[in-house]
């Protein structure tokens, strides 16, 4: 594997836009690293391949699936699936097929892999030592083993064997969120505390022939990337050395009641099975705004294009009914957007890419927004959020 588009250090010019200070003891985000597998998969290619791959012969699926690659808006993915790996295990597009543990042989390694290889990125932007980490966070819904990947990761860093290590595992798309809200209380309750945060996850366990009586396939096949996400978030940050550019100022986790069903996953001898209601836009449409309010009562601000953006890119429709409901400025969620489009929906890992893309559009903009949001949703059904503070 390689990594992808690694952060390096950051420099700052004679003329670059005057930073605020950091409210102390908040938690910041002190870098932020991403990595991807070697196989990159852009959109246009991906239906013949998918159809080559898994033997399929039917034209409806594949007239299907070229129309959702169209709607998905997405442009380019990158896989741990490759040649190699279905000439090694050709039983992976055969249907029925028992293959859990052919599945977690390729997933298990991979997904820490693509972990180190962010979490070194975010390092190097960093700039301190790795042994002055002195938490791990370890997000992943691509792996089952014990003891976790949180341990190998650790390992393979070089981490202290005190290193405190927290696994979340099997969260879905708001994993990412999830991870920066556990981050934000480890480090505002360990003073001087530096936790390193990752996420990771590939769609190996999900992969499988189509099937008109598994429909949601078909929109996973169309939708869904793989790759790692790393972030440093600690408080009261060293002046001189350290580079905060987000505040995680305040965070709320929210479930809907009698959700369970809408987002529905089980694992079997064939895999991790995923269903996707139908009703999901219009569960998260209806319930966003009140949701959003909770999160920004405390910057008394009225108008939400006077905040800036970082949504989880579940899928366009998402984006689309968010934005007609909040009543948000075409650009306000450009960042979701693209990388939806450069990535895809890469689950808990998407919500970094977001956020890096806004790191850099705040650089620009002189008039910055201070206040924004990042979001996420997922099974439950469940909302995250953290109000952030551009720095």
């Amino acid at each position: 594997m390689s990594q992808i588009n690694g952060n390096g250090e950051s420099k700052k010019c004679a003329n670059s836009l005057p930073e605020r200070t950091p409210t102390p003891g908040k938690a910041t985000v002190l870098a932020i690293g991403k990595a991807f597998p070697s196989q990159v998969v852009p959109q246009d290619c991906l239906v013949e391949g998918y159809i080559r791959d898994t033997k399929c012969d039917d034209l409806a699926i594949k007239e299907k699936l070229e129309r959702l690659c169209k709607t998905t808006t997405v442009k380019t993915r990158y896989t741990v699936m490759s040649k190699e790996i279905l000439d090694k295990y050709p039983e992976l597009t055969t249907e029925g097929s028992p293959t859990i543990k052919q599945r977690l042989d390729i997933a298990n390694p991979a997904v820490v892999q693509m972990a180190a290889q962010a979490s070194l990125a975010c390092i190097k932007q960093w700039n301190r030592p790795v042994s002055h980490i002195t938490h791990l966070v370890y997000v992943s819904s691509s792996e089952i083993r014990l003891p976790g990947g949180d341990l190998y990761l650790a390992a393979e860093l070089g981490l202290k064997n005190d290193v405190n290590r927290v696994m979340l595992y099997f969260l879905g798309c708001y994993g990412g969120v999830t991870g920066l809200r556990v981050a934000k209380d480890i480090a505002e309750n360990n003073p001087g505390s530096r936790v390193l945060l990752t996420t990771s996850e590939t769609t190996i366990l999900g992969f499988r022939p189509p099937n008109k009586t598994r429909p949601y396939d078909l929109v996973g096949a169309a939708l869904f990337g793989d790759g790692a996400a790393a972030a440093i978030i600690g408080t009261d940050p060293l002046l001189g050395t350290e580079s905060p550019f987000f505040e995680l100022n305040h965070a709320v986790q929210q479930f809907l009641p009698g959700t369970q069903n809408v987002i529905d996953g089980y694992l079997s001898e064939e895999g991790i099975n995923f269903k996707l209601g139908r009703d999901l836009p219009q569960k998260i449409d209806e319930n966003i705004e009140e949701f959003c309010k909770k999160l920004v009562a405390k910057t008394g601000l009225k108008d939400y294009n006077e905040l800036f953006w970082a949504v989880h890119p579940g899928g366009p429709a998402i984006l689309n009914r968010l934005e007609s409901t909040l009543g948000l400025k075409r650009e306000k969620l450009e960042c979701s957007r693209r990388a939806l489009m450069d990535f895809g929906n890469v689950s808990s890992n998407t919500v970094f890419y977001v956020m890096e893309y806004m790191r850099e559009e705040l650089k620009k903009g002189i008039d910055r927004e201070e206040w924004g949001l990042a979001l996420a949703f997922g099974p439950g059904i469940t909302f995250e959020g953290v109000l952030l503070r551009s720095l």
